[in-house]
Parts: C-alpha cells; structure tokens; sequence
C-alpha cells in the first residue's frame, strides 16, 4: 500500500496535536505485526480506550459437515433471503485456519450506536449487488455492484446499506494480511508497469468532520471465539486525522486490466489479492487468445495442492453450464476438473468473454459448513458426463432433471 494522510496531523509524529481550544488530541498507533508492520497514526478527540462497561453478545464456533464423500460441489446461493445486518447475517459456507468466507444479504445496517471490529482477521467484502456507505474509523468508503471493500484487522466500522437498495454481498475474514500481489509491487511497494491495476485503483476513504456526540455507543469486539461489547460515552468516529500505510479501501473489479495472451493463460494471471495460504482472482470480460489454433476454454487441470473456489458474479461463464449466478463451485484438491461438454469446441473461434466471477483458491483444504450442505447441489460432480452417456450412472441423473446434464 502507499502513504495517505487524511486530516489534521501534527508536522511530526508523537508531538503535541492541539485544538483550537488548546485541548490535546489522542494519539493512536494503528498497527499490524508489532511495532515492524505497517501502521497508521490516528488522531482522537477522546482516547480510544475510555470503555466504560463490557459485556459478552454471543459465541462464534465453526463446525464441519461431512457427507463421507470427497468431491467437487455446487453450492447455490441465489434463493438465500436478507436477514440481519452485515455481521449478524453472514452465512458462513468454506473455511479452514487461512479464511473463512460466505455470503451475507444484510436487510438493515447496524443500530445507529453500534459498530464492529474485526479483531483476529483482515475483511474483504465483495459487493455483488447493492449500493451505500462502509463507515470506518478512517472515514467512508461509498460502495455499489463490483467493489471489492478491503479492511485491515482492528478497523472499527459499520455498513449501512441505502435505503431500498438489495444486497448481496461475497465476505471473508483471514487472520493475515490481505494485500496486493508481491510480484506486482516492487521494493518500496509500488505496483510495477505489467501490474493489472495500479495505486490510482486503490481507493482511500474520504474522512468526515470528527464526530463529538456524547450518548452511549458500542463496539462489537470480535476474537477467537466470541464476540464482546465495550461500552463508550463518546462516538468511536472522533477522528480529526490519520496518516501512514495502513487504512481501508476500495477497488472496483471493472478496474482490473486482464492479463491475455497468444494462448489460454492460468489462473495466476486474473490474481488480485494475496493473504496467507490463499490468493482471491478477478475473471473480468476480455478479449480471448489470438493463436491461429487457440482454444480459448480452459484445459482440464488438477488441483494437486489446492482447493478452487468460485463465485459466479455476472455474464456467461464459458466452461461451465448450468451454473446459476450467486452460486459457488468447489472444486478440491486431488481431483481433476475442467470444461464441461461442449464447452471447449463452442469456444474455438470465439473473440471475447463477458464472464465476471470472483476466485478463492487456497493451499490448504477447506472444509463445508452445514449451511453450504443445505444449499449443496448433489448432481454437480456427475456434470461432466456427456448426455450422450449411456452408463447406469447416466440413466440415473437423466431421471433427475434436465439439469443433470447441461447443454
């Protein structure tokens, strides 16, 4: 990331920062990995550690499903209906000790009183359909349709959707830091010239005017395993500046340049984030590879060490079908997959893709929750059998449905 400042900071760090009334500001180091990661300083009103009571809301526990079977899934989340807000109504539906991540359809915003932090993981909301206001501690980050809302570990925040505005919304939560590729940043972190997007991308929030209300205000402190409520007589967005490293953004997935080539080109070129022990892709519409003999499908592939998410945003997605928009496919590591039916000679000839998804691949397996089994398509994994089939097997699925064998 690359230095902001935002505010009223004094002309040197840990020195006196007066009002205008001659009050002292408090000054805050907002870190990661100590004092040798990146940090922001943040300038309050009030210190930040003026909680007056604390109380638990509720535990928080993963736990695994397990059908007995190893296998690629689909995972339909369209019919999924808005409840709670954007911390209570996440549904969880992958995860392991890197990430865990899911839907969430937030019906309302938080109580005007009250906030969240996340204070074990590093947040990455993919805003697939809505519009409105990511409120934080630095100040606010508009968002709608494409955006990608990034918010480091310890952010203080709330969401509050526009009013009438539906919203579906891809989250996960990873204790590391979520960053731009290293590959595509060189010694002093500049993203370099070959780099899908570059720092004029990459959106800082805009800060408001501190907020000096006095009342009773509550921020919901999450860690290992619960979530705890601290108590404040003054609001927790009393920032009058920030400068440093380390702040929220936002970067719209229209602003990823795809990488293309002569041939198909891997995964590794739509990458757009890295975390630990996982990376998350951005598949945007592009132009399709222009070798005389070029199959633009992707060829089947193993995921030997891997485990391959994806989330189906917009458009056609050319190697799949009958996967539905808002649906997630698993696909584990140690079993092959690739393009359906059809799909690989329907592409010869083809210049472009509007196919717009968002990939999580990670490097250690994830396991399903219950939720994820509830909306579980089981034909999935049979889907690459050609309707032509004539193995019992075959029959079976033709029974099911039209869709056991897409066209």
């Amino acid at each position: 990331m690359y230095y902001v400042q935002r505010g009223s900071v004094p002309r040197q760090r840990h020195t006196q920062h007066r009002a205008a009334d001659g009050s002292l500001y408090a000054e805050e180091l907002f870190g990661v990995e100590g004092f040798s990661g990146r940090s922001s300083l943040l300038y309050h009103l009030v210190p930040p550690t003026r909680t007056h009571r604390i109380e638990p809301v509720r535990r928080i526990s993963l736990e695994a499903a397990d059908d007995g079977l190893h296998r690629h899934r689909l995972t339909k989340t369209g019919a999924v209906e808005a409840k709670g807000d954007i911390v209570s109504g996440r549904i969880p539906l992958y995860f392991n000790h890197d990430v865990v991540f899911g839907i969430v359809r937030p019906a309302e915003a938080m109580p005007d009183n009250r906030f969240y932090r996340n204070g074990i993981a590093d947040e990455m909301l993919f805003v697939h359909e809505g519009t409105g206001t990511c409120r934080t501690i630095f100040g606010d980050l508009a968002y709608g349709p494409g955006d990608y809302l990034v918010l480091p570990i310890g952010t203080t925040c709330r969401l509050d959707p526009d009013e009438g505005s539906a919203q579906r919304i891809l989250y996960l939560e990873a204790p590391s830091e979520i960053e731009p590729p290293k590959r595509y940043r060189n010694d002093y972190g500049q993203l370099l010239e070959h780099s899908p997007y570059s720092q004029r991308d990459l959106h800082a929030p805009e800060l408001r005017d501190p907020v000096a209300a006095e009342g009773e205000f509550v921020i919901d402190v999450r860690s290992t395993d619960r979530i705890t409520a601290y108590h404040y007589t003054h609001h927790p967005f009393d920032v009058v500046g920030w400068d440093g490293y380390l702040w929220p953004f936002r970067f719209n997935i229209a602003d990823f340049q795809p990488i293309t080539g002569r041939v198909h080109q891997p995964p590794p070129v739509h990458q757009t984030f890295q975390a630990r022990n996982f990376v998350v892709c951005s598949f945007v519409p592009r132009k399709f590879d222009y070798h005389p003999l070029a199959i633009p499908a992707p060829y089947n592939h193993s995921n030997i060490n891997s485990d391959e998410v994806i989330y189906y945003v917009a458009g056609n997605f050319m190697s799949r079908r009958g996967v539905e928009i808002a649906s997630f496919t698993l696909h584990p590591a140690g079993i092959p997959h690739g393009p359906h039916p059809g799909t690989v000679e329907a592409s010869i000839g083809k210049e472009a893709t509007e196919e717009l998804a968002v990939m999580v691949d990670t490097f250690h397996p994830l396991h399903v929750t219950e939720a994820a089994m509830d909306l579980d398509d089981d034909r999935y994994p049979y889907s690459w059998l050609p309707p032509e089939a004539g193995s019992d097997e075959a029959a079976r699925l033709a029974e099911r449905g039209p869709e056991a064998f897409p066209d």
